[in-house]
Formats: structure tokens, C-alpha cells, sequence
């Protein structure tokens, strides 16, 4: 008769292994006593012998098995291993690649403000030479530039400066004679009594001229104010430069 067995309960493979042998033992203990002599020792013998070989095959069965189990685990365990290692080569590989990226990116950006900076530099630098230059030039200006006396011998020596620049001719013995017969040397002196005054036009300045005549033979940067010595000088000359050829020419009112 079996032992019950416990509900909810399972053989182990060992156990099974275990009543399949003690099966076997009983049965071969029934064979000999059934068979006498010599006969049944053969028989008990080979019984053993047959559940020995049964008992070893399911040992090596589950061997076999346990073993495969043991590779196939292994396997597995490799394979995720491997995928692992992967997975952290190819993110190695994608950070490495954006580091690289950022450092070229820094290194593109660092040299774009050094350019700019060094072209602001440049420009600060032609522009300060530049402002270097126009001071210097003026300042030399300014050194040739002569003084003019503020009496007649410097309005007759400054409009005649003024002359050369324009061509137009006359001599300091010829300006200085026709203006001491027009005004004799006072820029302010004004006919009010020939027909130029008549006719609401008086003569004024130095060498005497009208209105109308100034402002026709005026020369660009001299004052547009009649009585302005060295305005009045340059317009009367430029007059009779036109009209005589030049003021050294001019000895009675022209």
C-alpha cells in the first residue's frame, strides 16, 4: 500500500527516482521468491541490474538537463551583458560626438569675437589715426596762416593773399594809391552827394564802390558787408580787373 500523499503537495524528481527504485527492489524480491535455485538469484540479478541502468538514465537525464538549463542561462546572461556594453559604447559614442560638436562650436563662436573684435579695433584705430591726421593738418594750417595787421597796410596785404588764390591781378602800389584817392584809408567813408547817392546807390569802403558793383564782383569767403575792408579791396580789384585790366591801371575814378 502507497503513502498518501500531503494536498497541495509535489514529488520532487528525487523522490520519484527513489519509489521508482524501491519498485523495482520489490519487484525483484517477488521474482526471486517465485523462482527457486539458481534461477531465481539469475532473475533477482538481472532485475537490480535493470533498475540500476533505469536509475541511472534518469540521473543522467537530469543532469543533461540541469546542464542545458545552466548553458542557456548563461547565454542569456551573456547576451544582456553584451547588449548592456553596447548600449553604453553607443551612448559613449553619442556624447563623445556632442562634446566634440560644443567644442568646435565654441571654438567657431571664440574666433568670430576675436575677428570682431579685432575689426573694431582696426576701425577704432584708422579712425583715431584719421582724427590724428585732420588735427595735424590743421594744425599746420593754422601755423602757415599769417597774421594780418589791423590797420590798411594788413587789409591791403590780406586781400591780396586773397587775390592770388583767385587770379585776380593788382599790386600793393597800385591798390594802395587808389584807395588813398577814394577814401584816403577810411573803410567807413561813404558819397552821399554824386549821382551814385542821387540815384540811392552811394559809394562806400575803401575804394569806393556801389552796391550793385560788390555784390557782382563779390569773391566767396569774404564778408557780404560793404564796408568790410579787405571784402571791399577784393571786389573794387576783381572790378577792375574786368572792367581795366587790372586796379594798377585805374588812376582817376573808374
Amino acid at each position: 500500500m502507497f503513502a498518501s500523499r500531503t494536498p497541495g503537495s509535489r514529488l520532487s524528481k528525487t523522490h520519484k527516482f527513489t519509489i521508482a527504485g524501491v519498485a523495482a527492489v520489490g519487484a525483484s524480491a517477488l521474482a526471486f521468491s517465485l523462482v527457486p535455485g539458481n534461477a531465481v538469484a539469475e532473475t533477482e540479478t538481472q532485475a537490480v541490474s535493470s533498475a540500476n541502468v533505469a536509475w541511472s538514465s534518469s540521473v543522467d537525464t537530469a543532469k543533461a538537463a540541469a546542464l542545458q538549463a545552466s548553458i542557456a542561462n548563461q547565454s542569456a546572461f551573456l547576451d544582456a551583458k553584451a547588449q548592456q556594453q553596447a548600449k553604453v559604447k553607443a551612448d559613449a559614442a553619442v556624447a563623445l560626438k556632442a562634446k566634440v560638436e560644443a567644442q568646435a562650436a565654441a571654438k567657431a563662436q571664440a574666433a568670430a569675437k576675436a575677428k570682431a573684435a579685432a575689426a573694431a579695433k582696426a576701425q577704432a584705430e584708422a579712425a583715431a589715426k584719421q582724427r590724428a591726421e585732420a588735427k595735424a593738418a590743421a594744425s599746420r594750417a593754422a601755423a602757415r596762416k599769417p597774421v594780418y595787421a589791423n590797420n590798411l597796410d594788413g587789409w591791403i596785404r590780406e586781400a591780396m593773399d586773397i587775390m592770388k588764390k583767385h587770379n585776380i591781378p593788382g599790386t600793393y602800389e597800385g591798390i594802395h594809391r587808389n584807395i588813398m584817392r577814394e577814401s584816403s584809408g577810411n573803410p567807413r567813408a561813404i558819397n552821399d552827394w554824386d549821382i551814385n547817392a542821387i540815384n540811392g546807390v552811394p559809394s562806400k569802403g575803401l575804394l569806393q564802390v556801389i552796391k550793385p558793383t560788390f555784390d557782382a564782383y563779390h569773391i566767396p569767403g569774404t564778408s557780404w558787408d560793404q564796408y568790410d575792408p579787405v571784402a571791399n579791396i577784393v571786389a573794387a580789384c576783381n572790378y577792375a580787373a574786368d572792367r581795366y585790366g587790372s586796379m594798377d591801371n585805374v588812376n582817376s575814378a573808374y
